[in-house]
Protein backbone atom coordinates (compact mmCIF):
# COMPACT_ATOMS: atom_id res chain seq x y z
CA UNK A 1 0.00 0.00 0.00
CA UNK A 2 2.98 2.35 -0.57
CA UNK A 3 0.92 4.05 -3.26
CA UNK A 4 -1.74 5.07 -0.72
CA UNK A 5 0.92 6.40 1.67
CA UNK A 6 2.36 8.59 -1.09
CA UNK A 7 -1.12 9.84 -1.99
CA UNK A 8 -1.85 10.56 1.66
CA UNK A 9 1.24 12.77 1.90
CA UNK A 10 0.17 14.63 -1.23
CA UNK A 11 -3.40 15.02 0.01
CA UNK A 12 -2.19 16.65 3.25
CA UNK A 13 0.16 18.93 1.29
CA UNK A 14 -2.56 20.05 -1.17
CA UNK A 15 -5.61 20.33 1.12
CA UNK A 16 -3.93 20.97 4.51
CA UNK A 17 -5.93 18.16 6.10
CA UNK A 18 -5.98 14.37 6.26
CA UNK A 19 -8.26 12.25 4.06
CA UNK A 20 -11.25 10.30 5.43
CA UNK A 21 -11.92 7.73 2.71
CA UNK A 22 -10.03 5.91 -0.05
CA UNK A 23 -11.51 4.33 -3.18
CA UNK A 24 -10.21 2.44 -6.23
CA UNK A 25 -11.66 1.92 -9.69
CA UNK A 26 -9.94 -0.32 -12.26
CA UNK A 27 -9.14 0.22 -15.89
CA UNK A 28 -10.41 -2.39 -18.29
CA UNK A 29 -9.27 -4.29 -21.31
CA UNK A 30 -11.61 -5.93 -23.77
CA UNK A 31 -10.29 -9.38 -24.68
CA UNK A 32 -12.55 -9.68 -27.74
CA UNK A 33 -15.70 -8.03 -29.08
CA UNK A 34 -14.72 -4.59 -30.34
CA UNK A 35 -17.16 -1.97 -31.64
CA UNK A 36 -19.98 -4.44 -30.97
CA UNK A 37 -21.34 -2.75 -27.84
CA UNK A 38 -23.29 0.06 -29.52
CA UNK A 39 -24.36 -2.43 -32.21
CA UNK A 40 -26.26 -4.52 -29.66
CA UNK A 41 -23.71 -7.31 -29.61
CA UNK A 42 -21.54 -9.05 -27.03
CA UNK A 43 -18.29 -7.90 -25.49
CA UNK A 44 -15.81 -9.76 -23.28
CA UNK A 45 -13.94 -7.30 -21.08
CA UNK A 46 -12.21 -7.70 -17.73
CA UNK A 47 -11.22 -5.19 -15.05
CA UNK A 48 -7.49 -4.65 -14.52
CA UNK A 49 -5.13 -4.36 -11.59
CA UNK A 50 -4.21 -0.85 -12.80
CA UNK A 51 -6.75 1.92 -12.31
CA UNK A 52 -7.64 5.12 -10.48
CA UNK A 53 -7.37 5.90 -6.77
CA UNK A 54 -9.28 8.62 -4.92
CA UNK A 55 -8.72 10.08 -1.46
CA UNK A 56 -11.69 12.06 -0.15
CA UNK A 57 -12.67 14.35 2.73
CA UNK A 58 -16.12 15.91 3.01
CA UNK A 59 -16.52 19.71 3.14
CA UNK A 60 -19.18 21.71 4.94
CA UNK A 61 -20.03 23.89 1.93
CA UNK A 62 -21.30 23.22 -1.63
CA UNK A 63 -17.88 23.21 -3.29
CA UNK A 64 -16.01 20.32 -4.86
CA UNK A 65 -12.24 20.81 -4.96
CA UNK A 66 -10.60 18.23 -7.19
CA UNK A 67 -6.90 17.64 -7.80
CA UNK A 68 -5.29 15.07 -10.08
CA UNK A 69 -1.74 13.82 -9.63
CA UNK A 70 -1.85 13.12 -13.37
CA UNK A 71 -2.48 16.76 -14.28
CA UNK A 72 -0.53 18.60 -11.57
CA UNK A 73 -0.05 21.69 -13.72
CA UNK A 74 -3.82 22.32 -13.64
CA UNK A 75 -3.80 22.58 -9.83
CA UNK A 76 -7.01 22.32 -7.81
CA UNK A 77 -10.13 22.56 -9.97
CA UNK A 78 -13.10 23.99 -8.06
CA UNK A 79 -16.77 23.95 -8.94
CA UNK A 80 -20.05 24.35 -7.10
CA UNK A 81 -22.70 21.63 -6.78
CA UNK A 82 -25.17 24.38 -7.66
CA UNK A 83 -23.59 25.07 -11.05
CA UNK A 84 -22.50 21.87 -12.78
CA UNK A 85 -21.92 22.63 -16.45
CA UNK A 86 -19.35 21.29 -18.89
CA UNK A 87 -16.68 23.99 -18.83
CA UNK A 88 -13.60 23.70 -21.04
CA UNK A 89 -11.37 25.30 -18.41
CA UNK A 90 -12.23 22.49 -15.97
CA UNK A 91 -10.56 20.02 -18.34
CA UNK A 92 -10.46 16.44 -16.89
CA UNK A 93 -12.71 17.43 -13.95
CA UNK A 94 -15.69 17.55 -16.32
CA UNK A 95 -15.80 13.72 -16.11
CA UNK A 96 -16.47 13.48 -12.35
CA UNK A 97 -18.61 16.63 -12.52
CA UNK A 98 -20.77 15.02 -15.22
CA UNK A 99 -21.44 11.98 -13.03
CA UNK A 100 -22.41 14.21 -10.08
CA UNK A 101 -24.77 16.14 -12.35
CA UNK A 102 -26.46 12.95 -13.61
CA UNK A 103 -26.87 11.68 -10.02
CA UNK A 104 -28.50 14.97 -9.06
CA UNK A 105 -30.73 14.90 -12.18
CA UNK A 106 -31.88 11.43 -11.06
CA UNK A 107 -32.91 12.77 -7.66
CA UNK A 108 -29.76 11.89 -5.67
CA UNK A 109 -28.99 15.22 -4.03
CA UNK A 110 -25.58 15.71 -2.47
CA UNK A 111 -25.85 17.66 0.78
CA UNK A 112 -22.30 19.05 0.65
CA UNK A 113 -19.15 19.09 -1.40
CA UNK A 114 -15.80 17.40 -0.79
CA UNK A 115 -12.07 17.59 -1.42
CA UNK A 116 -10.78 14.80 -3.64
CA UNK A 117 -7.35 13.79 -4.87
CA UNK A 118 -7.22 11.44 -7.86
CA UNK A 119 -4.31 9.37 -9.11
CA UNK A 120 -4.49 7.00 -12.06
CA UNK A 121 -1.83 4.53 -13.13
CA UNK A 122 -3.68 3.87 -16.40
CA UNK A 123 -1.80 5.59 -19.24
CA UNK A 124 -3.97 8.50 -20.47
CA UNK A 125 -5.28 8.12 -24.01
CA UNK A 126 -4.25 4.46 -24.11
CA UNK A 127 -7.73 3.05 -24.64
CA UNK A 128 -7.78 1.22 -21.29
CA UNK A 129 -10.71 3.33 -20.14
CA UNK A 130 -9.19 5.95 -17.89
CA UNK A 131 -12.33 8.06 -18.42
CA UNK A 132 -14.79 5.26 -17.49
CA UNK A 133 -12.60 4.40 -14.50
CA UNK A 134 -12.85 8.01 -13.30
CA UNK A 135 -16.61 8.15 -13.90
CA UNK A 136 -17.48 4.93 -12.08
CA UNK A 137 -15.08 5.90 -9.29
CA UNK A 138 -16.96 9.18 -8.84
CA UNK A 139 -20.30 7.35 -8.71
CA UNK A 140 -18.85 4.94 -6.12
CA UNK A 141 -17.59 7.84 -3.99
CA UNK A 142 -20.83 9.83 -3.88
CA UNK A 143 -22.92 6.67 -3.45
CA UNK A 144 -20.86 5.82 -0.36
CA UNK A 145 -20.47 9.34 1.07
CA UNK A 146 -24.15 10.20 0.93
CA UNK A 147 -25.63 6.72 1.52
CA UNK A 148 -27.62 6.68 -1.73
CA UNK A 149 -27.72 2.84 -1.89
CA UNK A 150 -27.62 2.86 -5.69
CA UNK A 151 -26.68 -0.56 -7.04
CA UNK A 152 -23.58 -0.85 -9.22
CA UNK A 153 -25.45 -1.42 -12.48
CA UNK A 154 -27.25 1.90 -11.98
CA UNK A 155 -23.94 3.62 -11.17
CA UNK A 156 -22.66 2.13 -14.44
CA UNK A 157 -25.68 3.43 -16.39
CA UNK A 158 -25.40 6.93 -14.91
CA UNK A 159 -21.66 6.98 -15.67
CA UNK A 160 -22.37 6.11 -19.30
CA UNK A 161 -25.09 8.78 -19.41
CA UNK A 162 -22.57 11.33 -18.14
CA UNK A 163 -20.14 10.47 -20.93
CA UNK A 164 -22.90 10.53 -23.58
CA UNK A 165 -24.80 13.63 -22.52
CA UNK A 166 -22.38 15.72 -20.45
CA UNK A 167 -19.04 14.98 -22.15
CA UNK A 168 -20.59 14.36 -25.58
CA UNK A 169 -18.96 11.03 -26.49
CA UNK A 170 -21.47 8.58 -27.92
CA UNK A 171 -19.90 5.52 -26.21
CA UNK A 172 -21.61 2.20 -25.54
CA UNK A 173 -21.91 0.78 -22.04
CA UNK A 174 -19.05 -1.71 -22.08
CA UNK A 175 -16.31 0.41 -20.49
CA UNK A 176 -18.30 1.54 -17.49
CA UNK A 177 -19.82 -1.93 -17.07
CA UNK A 178 -16.44 -3.67 -16.99
CA UNK A 179 -15.04 -1.09 -14.56
CA UNK A 180 -18.03 -1.32 -12.20
CA UNK A 181 -18.85 -5.03 -12.41
CA UNK A 182 -15.36 -6.50 -12.75
CA UNK A 183 -14.54 -9.67 -10.82
CA UNK A 184 -11.17 -11.11 -9.83
CA UNK A 185 -9.88 -13.67 -12.38
CA UNK A 186 -13.05 -13.40 -14.46
CA UNK A 187 -13.97 -11.69 -17.69
CA UNK A 188 -17.58 -10.68 -18.35
CA UNK A 189 -19.59 -11.84 -21.34
CA UNK A 190 -22.02 -8.94 -21.66
CA UNK A 191 -24.93 -8.72 -24.07
CA UNK A 192 -25.02 -4.97 -24.67
CA UNK A 193 -28.54 -5.16 -26.04
CA UNK A 194 -30.14 -6.60 -22.90
CA UNK A 195 -27.38 -6.06 -20.25
CA UNK A 196 -27.55 -9.79 -19.50
CA UNK A 197 -24.12 -10.86 -18.37
CA UNK A 198 -22.22 -13.88 -17.14
CA UNK A 199 -18.82 -14.19 -15.54
CA UNK A 200 -16.35 -16.50 -17.22
CA UNK A 201 -13.33 -17.63 -15.29
CA UNK A 202 -10.03 -16.91 -17.02
CA UNK A 203 -7.62 -19.62 -16.00
CA UNK A 204 -4.41 -18.56 -17.72
CA UNK A 205 -2.24 -21.38 -16.41
CA UNK A 206 1.25 -20.52 -17.62
CA UNK A 207 0.11 -17.47 -19.61
CA UNK A 208 0.00 -13.73 -19.03
CA UNK A 209 -2.09 -10.87 -20.40
CA UNK A 210 0.36 -8.46 -22.03
CA UNK A 211 -0.84 -4.96 -22.89
CA UNK A 212 1.18 -3.17 -25.55
CA UNK A 213 0.75 0.61 -25.74
CA UNK A 214 1.46 2.13 -29.17
CA UNK A 215 2.06 5.45 -27.35
CA UNK A 216 0.08 7.15 -30.08
CA UNK A 217 -2.38 9.35 -28.23
CA UNK A 218 -5.99 9.20 -29.29
CA UNK A 219 -8.96 11.27 -28.22
CA UNK A 220 -12.28 9.42 -28.45
CA UNK A 221 -14.38 12.51 -29.03
CA UNK A 222 -12.34 13.63 -32.01
CA UNK A 223 -11.61 10.20 -33.48
CA UNK A 224 -13.88 8.68 -36.12
CA UNK A 225 -15.84 6.83 -33.44
CA UNK A 226 -19.10 8.71 -33.99
CA UNK A 227 -18.70 8.30 -37.77
CA UNK A 228 -18.41 4.49 -37.45
CA UNK A 229 -21.43 4.49 -35.22
CA UNK A 230 -23.58 6.35 -37.72
CA UNK A 231 -22.38 4.12 -40.60
CA UNK A 232 -23.63 1.09 -38.65
CA UNK A 233 -26.92 2.83 -37.85
CA UNK A 234 -27.46 3.57 -41.55
CA UNK A 235 -26.77 -0.08 -42.43
CA UNK A 236 -29.16 -1.24 -39.69
CA UNK A 237 -31.97 1.04 -40.97
CA UNK A 238 -31.60 -0.45 -44.46
CA UNK A 239 -31.69 -4.03 -43.16
CA UNK A 240 -34.75 -3.20 -41.03
CA UNK A 241 -36.70 -2.53 -44.23
CA UNK A 242 -36.63 -6.26 -44.96
CA UNK A 243 -35.89 -7.89 -41.59
CA UNK A 244 -37.42 -7.29 -38.18
CA UNK A 245 -34.38 -6.65 -35.95
CA UNK A 246 -33.46 -4.01 -33.37
CA UNK A 247 -29.67 -4.30 -33.59
CA UNK A 248 -26.96 -5.72 -35.86
CA UNK A 249 -25.92 -7.94 -32.97
CA UNK A 250 -29.08 -10.03 -33.43
CA UNK A 251 -27.86 -11.42 -36.77
CA UNK A 252 -25.83 -14.58 -37.32
CA UNK A 253 -23.19 -14.58 -40.08
CA UNK A 254 -25.57 -16.56 -42.34
CA UNK A 255 -28.44 -14.13 -41.77
CA UNK A 256 -26.17 -11.20 -42.53
CA UNK A 257 -24.99 -12.78 -45.81
CA UNK A 258 -28.65 -13.18 -46.84
CA UNK A 259 -29.53 -9.52 -46.30
CA UNK A 260 -26.24 -7.64 -46.83
CA UNK A 261 -27.04 -6.57 -50.41
CA UNK A 262 -29.80 -4.28 -49.14
CA UNK A 263 -27.04 -2.06 -47.68
CA UNK A 264 -26.44 0.33 -50.56
CA UNK A 265 -23.08 1.80 -49.58
CA UNK A 266 -20.22 -0.76 -49.81
CA UNK A 267 -18.35 0.95 -46.96
CA UNK A 268 -21.36 0.72 -44.66
CA UNK A 269 -21.72 -2.94 -45.68
CA UNK A 270 -18.17 -3.62 -44.47
CA UNK A 271 -18.84 -1.83 -41.20
CA UNK A 272 -21.99 -3.89 -40.58
CA UNK A 273 -20.17 -7.09 -41.53
CA UNK A 274 -17.59 -6.42 -38.82
CA UNK A 275 -20.30 -5.76 -36.21
CA UNK A 276 -22.08 -9.05 -37.00
CA UNK A 277 -19.02 -11.28 -37.40
CA UNK A 278 -17.21 -9.82 -34.39
CA UNK A 279 -20.22 -10.50 -32.20
CA UNK A 280 -20.28 -14.15 -33.29
CA UNK A 281 -16.50 -14.40 -32.79
CA UNK A 282 -16.95 -13.20 -29.22
CA UNK A 283 -19.56 -15.86 -28.44
CA UNK A 284 -17.30 -18.54 -29.99
CA UNK A 285 -14.27 -17.28 -28.05
CA UNK A 286 -16.04 -17.61 -24.69
CA UNK A 287 -17.12 -21.15 -25.58
CA UNK A 288 -13.52 -21.95 -26.51
CA UNK A 289 -12.31 -20.70 -23.11
CA UNK A 290 -14.86 -22.87 -21.32
CA UNK A 291 -13.40 -25.87 -23.13
CA UNK A 292 -9.86 -24.77 -22.17
CA UNK A 293 -9.13 -24.23 -25.87
CA UNK A 294 -6.78 -21.24 -25.57
CA UNK A 295 -5.43 -21.85 -29.10
CA UNK A 296 -8.87 -21.23 -30.64
CA UNK A 297 -9.37 -18.20 -28.38
CA UNK A 298 -6.06 -16.80 -29.67
CA UNK A 299 -6.96 -17.45 -33.31
CA UNK A 300 -10.26 -15.60 -32.85
CA UNK A 301 -8.35 -12.65 -31.32
CA UNK A 302 -6.23 -12.45 -34.48
CA UNK A 303 -9.33 -12.73 -36.71
CA UNK A 304 -10.85 -9.89 -34.67
CA UNK A 305 -7.85 -7.66 -35.33
CA UNK A 306 -7.91 -8.41 -39.06
CA UNK A 307 -11.60 -7.49 -39.24
CA UNK A 308 -10.99 -4.25 -37.31
CA UNK A 309 -8.21 -3.46 -39.78
CA UNK A 310 -9.93 -4.42 -43.04
CA UNK A 311 -13.69 -4.08 -42.51
CA UNK A 312 -13.95 -1.49 -39.74
CA UNK A 313 -10.73 0.38 -40.56
CA UNK A 314 -9.98 1.62 -37.06
CA UNK A 315 -6.46 0.26 -36.52
CA UNK A 316 -3.81 2.39 -38.25
CA UNK A 317 -0.11 1.74 -38.80
CA UNK A 318 0.88 1.82 -35.12
CA UNK A 319 -1.58 -0.84 -33.94
CA UNK A 320 -1.04 -3.01 -37.03
CA UNK A 321 2.74 -2.86 -36.62
CA UNK A 322 2.57 -3.75 -32.94
CA UNK A 323 0.26 -6.74 -33.51
CA UNK A 324 2.34 -8.00 -36.47
CA UNK A 325 5.59 -7.77 -34.50
CA UNK A 326 4.14 -9.51 -31.43
CA UNK A 327 2.70 -12.36 -33.52
CA UNK A 328 6.15 -13.09 -35.00
CA UNK A 329 7.33 -14.34 -31.59
CA UNK A 330 7.13 -17.81 -30.08
CA UNK A 331 4.82 -18.22 -27.11
CA UNK A 332 2.09 -15.88 -28.40
CA UNK A 333 -1.41 -17.37 -28.35
CA UNK A 334 -3.15 -14.33 -29.86
CA UNK A 335 -2.92 -10.55 -30.21
CA UNK A 336 -5.27 -7.78 -31.27
CA UNK A 337 -6.00 -4.10 -30.90
CA UNK A 338 -8.30 -3.27 -28.00
CA UNK A 339 -10.41 -0.18 -27.38
CA UNK A 340 -11.71 2.29 -29.95
CA UNK A 341 -8.63 2.12 -32.17
CA UNK A 342 -6.59 4.78 -34.00
CA UNK A 343 -3.76 4.31 -31.51
CA UNK A 344 -4.09 3.10 -27.96
CA UNK A 345 -3.29 -0.48 -27.00
CA UNK A 346 -3.01 -4.07 -28.07
CA UNK A 347 -3.87 -7.05 -25.87
CA UNK A 348 -1.99 -10.33 -26.22
CA UNK A 349 -2.00 -13.66 -24.43
CA UNK A 350 1.56 -14.93 -24.13
CA UNK A 351 3.47 -17.65 -22.32
CA UNK A 352 4.97 -16.61 -18.97
CA UNK A 353 8.49 -17.43 -20.04
CA UNK A 354 8.16 -15.52 -23.35
CA UNK A 355 7.15 -12.12 -21.94
CA UNK A 356 10.65 -10.61 -21.59
CA UNK A 357 11.84 -11.96 -24.93
CA UNK A 358 8.78 -10.57 -26.76
CA UNK A 359 9.29 -7.10 -25.25
CA UNK A 360 13.02 -7.23 -26.11
CA UNK A 361 12.31 -8.21 -29.74
CA UNK A 362 9.34 -5.95 -30.43
CA UNK A 363 10.57 -2.68 -28.87
CA UNK A 364 13.46 -1.87 -31.28
CA UNK A 365 11.61 -3.16 -34.35
CA UNK A 366 8.59 -0.98 -33.56
CA UNK A 367 10.81 2.05 -32.92
CA UNK A 368 12.58 1.54 -36.24
CA UNK A 369 9.29 1.59 -38.16
CA UNK A 370 7.22 4.10 -36.12
CA UNK A 371 9.92 6.39 -34.74
CA UNK A 372 9.33 5.93 -31.01
CA UNK A 373 9.08 3.02 -28.59
CA UNK A 374 5.96 1.20 -27.39
CA UNK A 375 5.33 0.51 -23.67
CA UNK A 376 4.31 -2.82 -22.17
CA UNK A 377 2.37 -3.80 -19.05
CA UNK A 378 1.75 -7.26 -17.66
CA UNK A 379 -1.66 -7.05 -15.98
CA UNK A 380 -3.84 -9.22 -13.81
CA UNK A 381 -7.64 -9.31 -13.67
CA UNK A 382 -9.14 -7.38 -10.77
CA UNK A 383 -12.41 -6.67 -8.98
CA UNK A 384 -14.54 -3.67 -9.99
CA UNK A 385 -14.78 -0.20 -8.41
CA UNK A 386 -14.86 -0.27 -4.63
CA UNK A 387 -14.03 1.42 -1.35
CA UNK A 388 -10.68 0.32 0.04
CA UNK A 389 -10.66 -0.28 3.78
Amino acid sequence: MDEIQLLKENFIKIFNEDFEHVYFSPGRVNLIGEHTDYNGGHVFPCALSIGTYALVTERNDRKVCAYSMNFKDLGIIEFSLDNMVNDKKDDWANYPKGVMKIFEDNGYKMKNGFNVLFFGNIPNGSGLSSSASLEVLTGTIINDLFGFNVDMIDIVKMSQEAENNFIGVNCGIMDQFAVGMGKYNNAILLDCNTLKYEYSEIDLKGYKILIGNTNKKRGLADSKYNERRSQCETALHEIQKIKNINALGELTEEEFEEVKDVITDPVNRKRAKHAVYENQRTIKAVKALKRDNLELFGKLMVDSHNSLRDDYEVTGIELDTLVELILKNDGVIGSRMTGAGFGGCTVSIVKDESVDEIIKNVTPAYKEKIGYEPSFYVVTISDGARKLQ
